[in-house]
């Protein structure tokens, strides 16, 4: 068997301000703060390493294409999350996809989504409509 990557090890996401970073990823979206320096923090999202660095050279506006962060929630928070991350963020995609999703930004413009559903309910949806002429492979 061919080596390979096994999975995701950690996102960094350049910040302007990392006390306000901070405060959205943990007040807003529910991250565990675990360690916290002058510049930068790791938080802890499930499974996902999430370190928020700050930069000199981040951003003011969101990166123009369709590449984003999407992290998953239970079934049973979606709603009460969503509600509030459209309060505190900025919504920048209407959800046209399968299943629900709540697509914002955070404080530094990084494009992030919120999505119930994993790449198994995405296969079986593209299974059922193959109109969209989407090729699934199965292992």
């Amino acid at each position: 068997m061919k080596a390979g990557i096994s999975g995701l090890n950690h996102v960094t996401l350049a910040v302007a301000d990392v006390e306000r970073s901070l405060a959205f990823y943990r007040d807003v979206l529910g991250c565990a703060v675990r360690a916290v320096w002058a510049d930068g923090a790791y938080l802890e999202a499930g499974s996902l390493w999430l370190c928020l660095s700050r930069d000199e050279n981040t951003r003011s506006s969101p990166h123009p294409d369709y590449s984003h962060i999407a992290f998953s929630v239970p079934d049973v928070d979606y709603v009460a999350l969503s509600e509030r991350v459209t309060a505190e963020a900025t919504v920048w995609k209407e959800n046209k996809s399968e299943g629900a999703s709540t697509y914002f930004l955070d404080p530094d413009g990084h494009k992030l989504e919120i999505h119930l559903g994993a790449l198994e309910t995405r296969l079986a949806h593209y299974r059922e409509n193959p109109a969209k002429g989407v090729r699934v492979f199965d292992n």
